[in-house]
C-alpha cells in the first residue's frame, strides 16, 4: 500500500512549488521560511490552516486517504495524528451532510441521482471534479479471461450472460457481485456501465455493504473462480485491495493512470470537491477548495495515487 510519509509530502510539494530559479512560490508548501500549512490566499496574502479553522471534512470512503495527506501537510502533522479529523461517511450521506450543514466540504464520488437531483435543484452547492475515477471489473486469478467487452459486462449484469463459456471462459455459471444502494460505486456502475439498462435483482448474498466485502467474496466464492466484482480504480491499484485478484481489461484496454486520463478506458466517473458556492472567497472552506483545485493540491492527489484532472507528474 502507497503511504508517503509527512516528510515525503512536503519536500515533493516544495519541490513542486519552486521555480527555475529555484526560488519558491506561493504555493501550499509556500517558501521554507512559512509555518505549515501556510497557502495562498489571493495575491501576496498567506492564509495559515490550523485545527481551529480547518473546514469540516466528509467524503467518500476512497477519497479519505487524500483527505488525511491533506490533512497532514496543510497542518503539519503526521498522516497518524491527523487521522481523527478524516471520519468520513461515505459517498451519498457525505452530500447530505453537506446539505445539512454538518460538513464544510466534500470530497467524493458522484452521489446517488436523487441525492444529485436534491443538490443541483437547491442550486446552492459547487461539486467541481478535481481527480477521474475508473470503474474496474474483477475476477478469482484462476479465472482464465483477461477482459471483456462493455457490452458483455451489461449483458452479464442483466442476465443475459450467465456462464462464463459465453465469454471465452470455462463452463461455469457467472456469479456476479454488485453493492448496496446508495454505495458510490454502485451508483458509479449504474450510471457509466448499465446506461440505463436494468441489472438483474442479485441474490442477498450477492451483494455486499462494503467494498472489501466485495473483493473477498469474488477472491474466495465456493473456491472456484465463478465470481465477477467490481471496485474503483484507487482501490484496486493503489490501496492493493485487488490483491488474488485479476483485473480485466475492457474493450482491449487495462485499466491504468494513463489510460484514465486519455479516456481511453471506457467505465470513468469524476471525483468532486463540493462546498456552500456562497462560502466567501476568504474563508478557510473556500481557501481549502481552491488549493484542492489549484497546482499543490493537483500534486498532491496525483502523490497518492488518484488521477487528478490536471495533467501534473505524480
Amino acid at each position: 500500500m502507497r503511504r508517503l510519509t509527512l516528510s515525503m509530502l512536503l519536500a515533493v510539494l516544495l519541490l513542486a512549488a519552486c521555480g527555475p530559479g529555484g526560488e519558491t512560490g506561493s504555493g501550499a508548501s509556500g517558501a521554507s521560511s512559512e509555518p505549515p500549512g501556510s497557502v495562498s490566499a489571493g495575491g501576496e496574502e498567506m492564509f495559515v490552516f490550523t485545527r481551529d479553522n480547518l473546514p469540516r471534512l466528509d467524503g467518500s470512503t476512497s477519497t479519505a486517504p487524500l483527505a488525511r495527506a491533506m490533512c497532514a501537510v496543510l497542518l503539519g502533522e503526521d498522516l497518524d495524528q491527523v487521522a481523527e479529523l478524516v471520519n468520513f461517511n461515505r459517498t451519498t450521506q457525505s452530500f447530505r451532510n453537506l446539505m445539512a450543514g454538518a460538513a464544510d466540504l466534500v470530497l467524493a464520488a458522484e452521489p446517488a441521482p436523487e441525492v444529485l437531483a436534491e443538490l443541483e435543484g437547491e442550486g446552492r452547492w459547487l461539486l467541481t471534479p478535481f481527480a477521474t475515477d475508473a470503474l474496474v471489473f474483477v475476477v478469482n486469478r484462476d479465472n482464465p479471461v483477461d477482459g471483456l467487452t462493455a457490452d458483455q459486462v451489461r449483458k452479464i449484469y442483466t442476465g443475459e450472460i450467465t456462464n462464463w463459456s459465453q465469454v471465452g471462459g470455462e463452463d461455469l455459471e457467472i456469479v456476479p457481485f454488485q453493492r448496496n444502494q446508495g454505495a458510490g460505486s454502485q451508483t458509479m456502475f449504474e450510471k457509466v456501465v448499465m446506461e440505463g439498462a436494468e441489472s438483474m435483482e442479485p441474490p442477498a448474498t450477492w451483494t455486499s455493504n462494503s467494498m472489501e466485502g466485495l473483493l473477498n467474496a469474488v477472491r474466495e466464492y465456493d473456491n472456484s473462480a465463478a465470481a465477477l466484482g467490481y471496485t474503483v480504480y484507487y482501490y484496486a491499484n493503489d490501496m492493493e485491495m485487488a490483491r488474488g485478484l485479476k483485473v480485466l481489461a475492457i474493450d482491449g484496454v487495462t485499466p491504468s493512470a494513463q489510460a484514465i486520463r486519455a479516456g481511453e478506458y471506457p467505465f470513468l466517473n469524476p471525483y468532486f470537491v463540493s462546498i456552500d458556492r456562497d462560502a466567501p472567497q476568504d474563508s478557510p472552506t473556500r481557501i481549502l477548495y481552491d488549493w484542492v483545485l489549484g497546482p499543490d493540491g493537483q500534486k498532491l492527489a496525483a502523490l497518492e495515487g488518484y488521477v487528478p484532472v490536471t495533467d501534473v507528474e505524480g
